[in-house]
């Protein structure tokens, strides 16, 4: 789907959006709409906690998150696609993204993972330009979404902003170099064992005992760079040691410790 069509209807794969407030008065005036201070406390308090908003005070939160949208994203649904006009910034709230770029063979390449807190859209001196890649929800998802010009003008006005912004991007591009350093130099086992554990902590969901990843075996195939079948393997090797278990589409990890340990042997 273009970004074009994305632009006129709110992104329709949204089960619901919940609209902003007008921006047309101050937050002073709009706290007497009904429904606005909740709205506002339950925002502030999902995002005081992400890197983006890193000690930037509270009222200064309030000031960026009040004129945001708050976009619910059904599972496989598109958020942005690869060649379409970046026009629009996105902070995950809850759920987690897929970043994918095409190959002419019709492939795809998962170039990371975003969870809870993290932006998603073009950032950084070349925002304008087209989007690199697609970004589709793994897990139901939602999150906060500006207008690019909007969120411009916001990292303009708060320099705490624009420096925790320019910590995220380094950030994936470390974890980046960390994949490639592991695909380069380590044992697939290793890389495997090495990714769910991290994805514990990025995009997994407790679950009772255990914590759940959302992701195919494909998709684990793809980020660490080798094939569905010794994916398939090394999951039901870790399955009879009780470290975890595969679904269709779901891993759960029952023994995180244990996981780690596996790593290092490696």
């Amino acid at each position: 789907m273009g970004q074009a069509a994305l632009v006129g209807a709110v992104f329709p794969s949204a089960d619901r959006v919940v609209r902003h407030v007008s921006a047309t008065s101050g937050i002073q005036d709009r706290a007497a709409v009904p429904g606005f201070n909740s709205i506002l406390k339950r925002r502030l308090d999902s995002v005081q906690r992400f890197e983006a908003f890193s000690e930037i005070p509270g009222s200064d939160c309030a000031a960026i998150v009040v004129d945001a949208q708050e976009v619910q994203f059904q599972r496989h649904s598109t958020i942005f696609s690869e060649g379409s006009p970046a026009t629009r910034v996105a902070l995950l709230l809850s759920g987690c993204m897929k970043i994918t770029q095409g190959k002419a063979q019709g492939q795809e390449v998962i170039l990371r993972l975003n969870g809870p807190g993290d932006l998603l859209g073009k950032l950084g001196n070349q925002a304008r330009a087209n989007h690199l890649y697609t970004t589709y929800a793994v897990q139901p998802s939602l999150a906060l979404v500006w207008e690019m010009d909007a969120f411009e003008r916001l990292v303009d006005r708060f320099p705490l902003l624009r420096r925790n912004i320019a910590s995220i991007l380094e950030r994936h591009l470390n974890e980046l170099e960390v994949r490639y350093r592991e695909v380069s130099t380590e044992k697939v086992s290793s890389r495997l064992s090495n990714l769910l554990v991290r994805l514990v902590g990025q995009v997994g969901k407790r679950i009772e005992d255990c914590v759940e990843i959302a992701l195919s075996r494909r998709e684990l195939a793809q980020l660490t760079g080798t094939t569905l079948f010794t994916v398939s393997r090394l999951l039901c090797q870790w399955e009879a040691q009780g470290i975890v278990s595969a679904r269709r589409e779901v891993v759960l990890v029952h023994d995180v410790p244990a996981l780690q340990e596996l790593s290092r042997e490696e």
